[in-house]
């Protein structure tokens, strides 16, 4: 039985490395120019070498995205920086635009393209068409149930690669279609720059009455119609692998190191746990308290199981559910003395009740003790941003643990 591919979002190379590390397959990152995260920290040529080797090393995959739907005075850049990626032994690129595969095709005719979400492909025959262009893999639209996939994957060739998203925001435009921030803000969403008007506050203002603003649901903060639920689909594991995927994508370049890692542990554990034994394969609610620990909204499983209704739409709030603190990263661990060194990510307190979570699933947690300064002096607070400091572990640990807390209640 061949293993599905678990993919993970890398916004910048210590993140493609936490994503490794925590059980990705594979990851997808975006260079400085012509992908869909101009708010990302994206990856230097430097970089990107870099967070190839660290994959290869490891047995993983790195796709590169190239999805921005390019205008005449791009095409030029796009030429040369083509030929700057082609010599970065990267395993895809990722587009959705048919100029985009042309000049792919001419600059770089030897790297595998994947057929972005971007490119709206709802249906078996246009995915065969993309397939006769020379796509190894398409990233289906978001707006598909899990019968439509698989129709897809029967009438489609066996060596044609379906991919799907699985996890995290969902745009409320059709597979992310949106001229919304372009009208608003002078943002183009389509070249990476979209300033997300989807999550603002809005009223209903009907043509023939203005200056009548009508609230669609009763809030005096406003109503957030366009606000979609976030995608998760952990509860699914066997439908999804069932249904032909060959790729779990899980969104999120723009999110931190902690979702990304988090995120990735609790899918990998499913996917294992599934593999192990499909027949009494059982899914843990554990899995959802995890991701639930993470930033997030309400969760939704989007078109998969069927249309989305009013309950896949928040309507009092845009923001986020954070009920824990990510705060910091372990560096190193001594044996002898049970000292981890530590990377503050946030305020830690002598004192205070901390979760330690790693690769595998890894999870243990403990108060905290004793804490030191780079100096050795015993503190009560590490206050400063990635200061270094040492903590007394009740359990063994390694480099790339993380450490949260629970918020306290203002």
């Amino acid at each position: 039985m061949n293993k599905i591919e678990l993919l993970a979002p890398a916004g910048d190379l210590e993140k493609l490395q936490f994503a490794i590390i925590y059980g990705a397959d594979a990851v997808y990152i975006g260079g400085q120019v012509f992908g869909l995260r101009a708010s990302a920290k994206n990856f230097s040529f430097e970089d990107m070498e870099k967070g190839v080797k660290f994959a290869h090393d490891r047995g993983k995959r790195v796709y590169v995205t190239l999805n921005i739907i390019p205008h005449n005075d791009d095409l030029q850049e796009l030429y040369d920086y083509l030929k700057k990626l082609k010599d970065l032994d990267i395993d895809a690129v990722i587009l959705s635009d048919p100029g985009t595969l042309m000049c792919v095709k001419e600059y770089a005719p030897d790297l595998e393209v994947h057929l972005s979400t971007q490119a709206n492909n709802t249906n078996y025959m246009s995915a065969n068409f993309w397939y006769k262009q020379g796509i190894k893999r398409i990233i289906l639209a978001r707006e598909l149930s899990f019968k439509e996939i698989r129709e897809i994957r029967e009438k489609t060739p066996e060596d044609l690669e379906l991919e799907a998203f699985v996890h995290g925001a969902m745009c409320i435009s059709y597979s992310g279609r949106c001229l919304l921030s372009n009208y608003m803000a002078g943002r183009d969403a389509n070249r990476g720059e979209c300033a997300h008007p989807c999550r603002w506050k809005y009223y209903l203002v009907e043509e023939k009455r203005p200056g009548e603003y009508v609230p669609v649901f009763e809030d005096e903060k406003g109503t957030y119609f366009f606000n979609s639920k976030d995608l998760c689909m952990i509860n699914h594991i066997p439908e999804l692998i069932d249904s032909g995927l060959s790729s779990l994508k899980i969104e999120g370049r723009m999110k931190s190191i902690y979702y990304v890692a988090n995120t990735v542990r609790v899918y990998r554990k499913a996917i294992d746990e599934y593999y192990k034994s499909p027949e009494s394969y059982k899914f843990d609610p554990q899995w959802i308290d995890e991701l639930s620990k993470v930033s997030h909204r309400e969760f939704t499983t989007g078109f998969y199981l069927d249309k989305p209704t009013e309950k896949d739409q928040l309507y009092f709030s845009s923001s986020y559910i954070r009920e824990y603190d990510f705060i910091g990263i372990v560096l190193d661990y001594d044996e002898k003395t049970g000292l981890a060194t530590i990377e503050q990510r946030n305020r830690i307190f002598k004192g205070d009740d901390i979760e330690i979570i790693g690769p595998d699933y890894k999870m243990f947690g403990q108060k905290v003790k004793i804490m030191l300064d780079d100096k050795g002096k015993e503190i009560e607070v590490a206050p400063h941003p990635q200061q270094k400091i040492k903590i007394l572990m009740e359990k063994p640990v390694e480099q790339y643990y993380m450490l949260r807390k629970k918020r306290k209640d203002d």
